[in-house]
């Protein structure tokens, strides 16, 4: 599966409207956590920059390799680590809009032979969000589309109260 002209043109519409969405949301409630030992919204766009920053290294590096073997990161270190609480909400909604833009255009733009070439090798068992078995060959095409659901999920949340 490739990543179409309508998939990209969808997850730009995506990432625009949520922004629009999320600027709406006052600061002092966007760092309000909805229960105890959840994240807040700041805390969740933080961790969708996180995702936005390490899965570009991910697409960028794919498309020379023959594998999809890639780091894993703790996303709890990551958000406490940035304290995005303490940050203006606005700062973050813009940097997370603009990283996802970004990521847009990489994945627009990648090498239609990188994204559908099967890796034998692949720890997408680990780092995606749907995971896929080690023994099922795994394509970038894939773990683009992966990371959009991703961001889609975690959007919910944030919309969700």
């Amino acid at each position: 599966m490739s990543i179409d002209t309508g998939f990209v043109e969808a997850f730009t519409r995506t990432v625009s409207g949520a922004a629009d969405r999320l600027l709406a949301i006052p600061d002092e409630r966007a760092g309000v956590a909805r229960a105890a030992g959840t994240w807040s919204r700041k805390e969740i766009i933080g961790h969708l920059i996180d995702s936005a920053a390490n899965n570009h290294g991910r697409f960028v590096r794919a498309q020379a390799t023959d594998h999809l073997l890639f780091d894993p990161y703790d996303a709890d270190a990551w958000v406490r680590v940035q304290r995005y609480n303490e940050l203006p909400w606005k700062d973050l909604v813009a940097l997370w809009r603009d990283y996802n833009l970004h990521l847009a255009r990489v994945m627009a733009s990648a090498d239609p032979l990188a994204l559908e070439r099967p890796r034998e090798r692949h720890n997408l068992q680990e780092v995606a969000f749907a995971p896929m078995a080690r023994d099922q060959p795994a394509t970038l095409a894939y773990f683009m589309r992966d990371y959009v659901a991703h961001l889609e999920h975690h959007l919910d949340q944030a919309f969700e109260y």
